[in-house]
């Protein structure tokens, strides 16, 4: 049997098709695997509505399955992208300060 995992705010009782629907605060019958999911989905729902905020993403305008996974990876890319970008400007400013912070008979040479 196939398993789902929507918030709770879903409707859940009218699917044509038979789900074990698994609740965030539900404690009995859940094994580990299962709260592992929940507690990775947990990680990721943030970053995913952040993304969604802070980056006109409210809205998808693609259609159908392949333009939601095209969505979904364009979003990943950007998100990425920005953790590169922070990155490098700490590397940056650290190379910065190393330069700065160079003894005087270095500079001069």
């Amino acid at each position: 049997m196939p398993r789902a995992g929507p918030g709770l705010g879903v409707g859940r009782d009218n699917h044509p098709q038979k789900f074990r629907v698994w609740l965030s605060g539900q404690v009995r019958r859940v094994t580990a695997p299962i709260r592992r999911e929940m507690r990775r989905r947990a990680a990721v729902e943030p970053v995913i509505g952040h993304i969604k905020a802070e980056h006109r993403m409210g809205r998808n305008y693609l259609t159908g399955r392949d333009g939601d996974r095209i969505n979904t990876v364009l979003a990943a890319a950007g998100y990425n992208f920005s953790l590169l970008l922070r990155w490098l400007e700490r590397l940056l400013r650290a190379l910065i300060r190393a330069l700065l912070a160079a003894p005087s008979w270095l500079q001069t040479a």
